[in-house]
């Protein structure tokens, strides 16, 4: 009898671990759902609206001008951030904030992106952290 608990209840663990293992690599490198939240990025996205992820793109480098992605944050990394890419390697950009007069530019160097919410006046993007390494990337938004 005790046989049969300690048997099942190894099996019950090691169905759990595979399932385990099995969803993080689904949510890591397929997709997932993510809330967003903030200002930054209305009124594309509203605060607290639901996405959809899609990891792939990350990996197969197909990511492109006007995609709305997640990254992680270069100033906090426990945080993420949703903004648009403006910009790809290479590509110049416009560095100032909307409010000066005087508009610099420059160039994305290579491996990075430059992302900028859509709510200008309230966004902390690459216009503040500069851009940003393709790596930190998780993914483009899919559906809303």
């Amino acid at each position: 009898m005790f046989q049969d608990v300690l048997g099942k209840t190894f099996r019950l663990l090691g169905y759990t671990i595979q399932y385990g293992c099995i969803a993080h690599c689904a949510f890591e490198y397929v997709g997932g759902i993510v809330v967003c939240s903030g200002p930054s990025m209305q009124p594309t996205i509203q605060n607290y609206d639901i996405v959809v992820l899609d990891n792939l793109s990350r990996h197969f480098y197909s990511i492109q001008k006007g995609d709305i992605v997640i990254a992680k944050s270069p100033s906090d990394p426990k945080s993420n951030i949703c903004k648009r890419v403006i910009g790809l390697e290479g590509d110049k950009v416009c560095t100032s904030s909307p409010s000066n007069f005087l508009k610099s530019h420059s160039y994305v160097p290579k491996g990075h992106v430059w992302l900028e919410g859509d709510n200008l006046r309230n966004s902390t993007d690459s216009r503040c952290y500069g851009p940003i390494p393709y790596g930190l990337i998780r993914g483009r938004i899919c559906f809303k």
